[in-house]
């Protein structure tokens, strides 16, 4: 991974990360969000995966059936946001959509991705703090306002 603060302007930062080949994503966004001491950001990126997994949240199992892609992919969108979780660590919220190599898409909430051969990442961080919190009412955490 490689990345570059590009911008600070009155406490807000802006960061592009680069991943290069083989890492897995969701993992490494979360290492550089808690290494750069981020508890609220924005989140875009796009790219490729070598194999990526996504998953469609069902209410009730309270758990995300997953949505394996076992094949290259262009990453078309990864959105989303970071947070501070329970644990007090960063918190990623990502979604996905995936274009195979024959037009069609798969699309979820981003659970895993295997980088090949870049992610480019677009990170920008807001001068607040968001919390998600678990409700264990729905079986998910939530940002918290």
């Amino acid at each position: 991974m490689n990345f570059k603060q590009i911008n600070e302007t009155n406490g807000h930062r802006t960061y592009v990360v680069i991943l290069d080949a083989e890492e897995e994503a969701f993992t490494a966004l979360g290492e550089f969000a808690n290494t750069q001491g981020l508890t609220a950001a924005s989140v875009t990126a796009i790219g490729a995966f070598g194999k990526a997994t996504v998953g469609w949240f069902d209410f009730a199992s309270r758990s995300y059936r997953k949505i394996p892609v076992d094949e290259q992919c262009e990453v078309l969108s990864l959105l989303g946001d970071i947070a501070i979780g329970d644990d007090g660590k960063a918190s990623l919220h990502l979604h996905a959509v995936l274009g195979l190599k024959d037009g069609s898409t798969r699309g979820g909430h981003f659970l895993s991705g295997v980088v090949n051969p870049t992610l480019e990442a677009t990170i920008n961080e807001t001068p607040t703090h968001l919390h998600r919190r678990y409700r264990q009412d729905l079986g998910i955490a939530l940002i918290e306002l």
